[in-house]
């Protein structure tokens, strides 16, 4: 895995954060955690050699760009945890998604979180590529009970806490990856940008994240425009943001909206660099509509885009290799956006091994023990930080020859 570039290292933040949860997790795991209707969280289980995960994705509509990603990513995982079982208490249990297509509208989310939490009674729920639907998941399973892996990059999924007790988030957090794209401008002596960023949770976290780091630099954010939530047309948008010249762009948005992004702002005449934050990172991204437009891009990104089998040395380094051995050879390439998936499962399988339950309740309380090095990064959740990938999990990456490459 190659050293994160323009980052700084906070090992000790994910000590702090484990020593918390071990102090706070007595406390969590004897309160009994109760459904509206008054029945104990989690005790039906589907089947008694189970863990059940409620996957709810935008397998088709505009989100499927990001879900059918998530989605690929879990079958590998399942099928690698199901050749011998994870040991919950006595028992080794199979790990069974139900899988449901959202069609990326976040009411048709909300309903089947409802159904894979009530009638299917799933042990946990993970999905939500986007933004919008991740939120309307998250207020049913703060409701209901059921703990929540989201897979999308906004801030206030999480937050606030005490709302958001059963809920966690795998994704970066918008300032850490805001911070290291600001020094990756102020190195390249760029001294004005646009910010284009898409409608929208992400967006906005996008945008305050993006004004801050960008004051701490002392670079001009000469103008903030948004992206049409329509997604039709981003050639008003674009010819907006380029109007007063900026040396460059940062487009803050999701697949496929970064590419079309990128395309609009060169036919408005940019020819200066662009720069993209995680949600770029798909396979759209890279399509060869999109190539022209985005070569040389720069992207923040967690560290799984770096891996080199020359180096695969620890564990978590030789789990990479693994993973994207496999991806690539059922898919043709790897994406980077799809390790998400991948570690919410891993996630919810060592959250049950530890728990030695797969109650709803104790997997939310031992979901807050989990400090481990996934695919895609470093998480080190605890009972007071529910969300974001460890900030020294990123780097900076470009797209080269139609490929995202290591930037030094």
């Amino acid at each position: 895995m190659a050293t994160p570039v323009f980052g700084s290292s906070v090992l000790t933040r994910r000590g702090i954060l484990a020593a918390a949860a071990g102090t706070l997790l007595l406390t969590a795991c004897g309160q009994q955690d109760q459904q509206p209707d008054g029945r104990t969280a989690g005790t039906t289980a589907p089947g008694d050699h189970e863990l059940v995960i409620g996957v709810n994705l935008e397998l088709t509509g505009r989100g499927a760009a990001l879900g059918v990603l998530q989605h690929r990513a879990m079958e590998i995982t399942v099928e690698s945890l199901n050749i011998a079982g994870i040991p919950v208490g006595n028992l080794r249990r199979t790990v069974r998604l139900e899988v449901r297509d959202n069609r990326s509208d976040p009411r048709e989310a909300a309903r089947q979180a409802t159904e894979l939490a009530r009638r299917h009674q799933v042990h946990a729920l993970v999905g939500g590529a986007s933004a919008e639907t991740s939120m309307a998941i998250v207020e049913v399973a703060q409701e209901l009970q059921v703990p929540f892996l989201s897979l999308a990059a906004a801030d206030g999924i999480a937050l606030p806490l005490a709302e958001r007790t059963f809920i966690y988030k795998l994704t970066p957090d918008a300032g850490d990856v805001a911070r290291q794209m600001a020094r990756l401008i102020e190195s390249q002596r760029i001294r004005r940008v646009a910010l284009l960023a898409a409608d929208g949770l992400h967006g906005d976290s996008g945008v305050q994240a993006v004004e801050g780091a960008l004051r701490a630099v002392d670079v001009d954010l000469a103008r903030i425009v948004r992206l049409p939530a329509s997604g039709r047309s981003f050639s008003s948008a674009a010819g907006r943001a380029v109007a007063g010249e900026p040396d460059g762009v940062i487009v803050w948005a999701t697949a496929p909206d970064s590419g079309e992004a990128a395309r609009a702002l060169r036919r408005a005449g940019h020819r200066g660099p662009l720069f993209f934050d995680p949600g770029a990172v798909a396979d759209d991204t890279l399509s060869d509509a999109n190539a022209p437009a985005v070569e040389g891009a720069y992207a923040v990104h967690p560290a799984c885009l770096a891996i080199n089998t020359l180096i695969a040395t620890t564990t978590a380094q030789l789990a990479r290799r693994d993973f994207i051995y496999r991806y690539a050879a059922l898919h043709g390439s790897f994406s980077g956006f799809a390790p998400y998936g991948s570690d919410a499962i891993q996630l919810l399988a060592s959250a049950a091994g530890t728990a030695s339950s797969v109650d709803r309740g104790r997997l939310r309380a031992y979901l807050q023990t989990q400090v481990t090095e996934g695919i895609a990064g470093a998480y080190a959740f605890a009972p007071i930080r529910h969300g974001g990938m460890e900030r020294d999990s990123l780097g900076v990456y470009t797209v080269s020859q139609g490929a995202w490459t290591p930037y030094s």
